[in-house]
């Protein structure tokens, strides 16, 4: 027997699929759906309410189970898993995430599926349980505070010193930073991006200026400045 023959041999028999019995399959996606079920879970305690995806967090699930379903079929024969990935590989998905927390989940509910399917059931528990930690941990970690959008409407550009003050000392040491200045027949628009510390103190300074005919204060969830 030559060595391409002993290896063709090796090859074979390692995907004659003797060790992947009924029992194993059974108790492989169980296993599989106990973990799929906590990352359900997880994922419905640790996303703000607001921002739910109930669909979304039913197809991590089902994806953990399909997963591993596709990794046993693979361990059983070598034509089927030569085939799996030929028809995987011309798979494309066009749903957009829209938010980057999504991607841990989802790659969560993947590698949990290939670990089960795979027979490394501790490496999964484990993994699943620092991840968890690791979310939850996080959350709790300090963030700074979002910056506001100061929108202030004026007769001239000659108002920017006077309002540049009356913003800083408002904000105290955070920064002012005028983002925009929109000139029209009308009057000038300010659109300035700061950190107020009394808002409703500095707004009433501005208002009361001699040319500001309107102020408006906007919050938004966008990055956050330290």
């Amino acid at each position: 027997m030559s060595f391409r023959d002993i290896i063709k041999k090796s090859v074979l028999q390692s995907f004659t699929g003797s060790n992947i019995t009924t029992t194993t399959v059974c108790i492989t996606l169980m296993i599989t759906v106990i973990l799929a079920l906590y990352i359900f879970a997880v994922y419905y305690l640790s996303t703000r309410k607001t921002f739910y995806n109930k669909t979304f967090n039913v197809s991590l699930a089902a994806i953990a189970v399909i997963t591993a379903s596709i990794i046993l079929a693979m361990q059983s024969n070598l034509a089927i898993s030569l085939g799996m990935v030929g028809a995987l590989s011309i798979v494309r998905f066009r749903t957009a995430v829209k938010d980057p927390k999504d991607l841990v989940f989802l790659f969560w509910s993947i590698s949990v599926g290939i670990i089960c399917g795979a027979g490394i059931y501790e490496i999964a528990f484990i993994s699943s349980l620092i991840v968890t930690i690791g979310l939850f941990a996080l959350e709790l970690t300090p963030v700074g505070t979002a910056g506001s959008i100061l929108v202030v409407n004026c007769d001239s550009l000659e108002r920017e010193a006077r309002i540049m003050e009356i913003v800083k000392e408002g904000s105290g040491r955070r920064t002012a930073v005028v983002k925009s200045r929109n000139a029209s027949v009308a009057g000038v628009d300010f659109v300035i991006e700061c950190k107020a510390k009394e808002p409703s103190g500095m707004l009433q300074k501005l208002q009361s200026l001699d040319g500001v005919t309107g102020v408006s204060l906007l919050e938004h969830d966008g990055e956050v400045h330290f």
